[in-house]
């Protein structure tokens, strides 16, 4: 029997992943997806979409579905996927790894105040203008609802309540480009940016555009990996699938 991959996905990452494993045809692929998002972007090979009914379930998907190892390259910030695959791989024995594009470094000229959550973001608003860019994702924003700033929110789907009061929401998704990062912060005449250390490249623009405007950026650090092999490239983790499908083989 091949090897039976399962990658955690929904970032390109996944999907640049999935491509490279579906392409060699030396494994059997399955990209899982939350199903947060609409409209996905789906990967090469098979695709699920929805969740597994926690770590209970996850592990009750491998150990039925005889995975060979585990690839999480969910978004750095999905915490409790991450959490289940590791607590789900543990009980099963299936190796598990994870895919984590490396974070945005501060440049010259920058003004970033890192934090460690949105609600510490929400505590030092007050401190920076009126009017802010929230540029976080949709899940979380009750965290800012007590504020009586006005929010510029920038999500892919139509957020749910509970929201800040005082908002107005832009439906887009990436990538952007500088200039038009810089037309969106002077046309909605931005004081400070929130957004999280999400990492590449998709929206990466909002951070030279707040540099270039002299804007102060609120970072949300990522939370810590659990303890388990972490790479930075889809080279890499296919490297490590090869090893694990070498140790399948025997």
């Amino acid at each position: 029997m091949p090897p039976r991959i399962l990658v955690l996905g929904g970032t390109g990452e996944a999907r640049a992943l999935a491509s490279e494993l579906t392409d060699r045809d030396e494994a059997q692929v399955t990209s899982s997806l939350a199903g947060r998002v609409r409209d996905p972007r789906l990967p090469d090979g098979h695709v699920r979409i929805g969740g597994f009914g926690g770590a209970d379930g996850l592990a009750a998907y491998l150990a039925e579905d005889n995975t060979t190892a585990v690839v999480d390259a969910t978004h750095p910030f999905a915490e409790g996927i991450t959490a289940n695959a590791f607590a789900a791989c543990r009980t099963v024995g299936v190796p598990m790894l994870a895919l984590r594009r490396p974070g945005w470094t501060e440049q010259s000229g920058d003004r970033w105040y890192r934090v460690d959550s949105l609600t510490a973001a929400a505590a030092t608003l007050p401190a920076f203008g009126d009017r802010v860019f929230l540029s976080t994702g949709r899940l979380g924003l009750s965290s800012f609802g007590h504020l009586d700033q006005w929010f510029l929110v920038r999500t892919i789907d139509q957020p749910d309540p509970p929201m800040p009061r005082r908002s107005t929401v832009v439906l887009a998704r990436g990538p952007f480009s500088v200039d038009d990062e810089l037309a969106l912060l002077r046309e909605h005449r931005i004081d400070v940016l929130v957004t999280k250390d999400s990492g590449g490249s998709m929206t990466a623009a909002k951070l030279e555009a707040a540099r270039t405007l002299g804007i102060p950026v609120i970072v949300v650090q990522r939370p810590p990996v659990p303890d388990v092999p972490t790479v930075s490239t889809v080279e890499d983790a296919v490297l490590w699938v090869e090893t694990a499908r070498t140790d399948h083989d025997g």
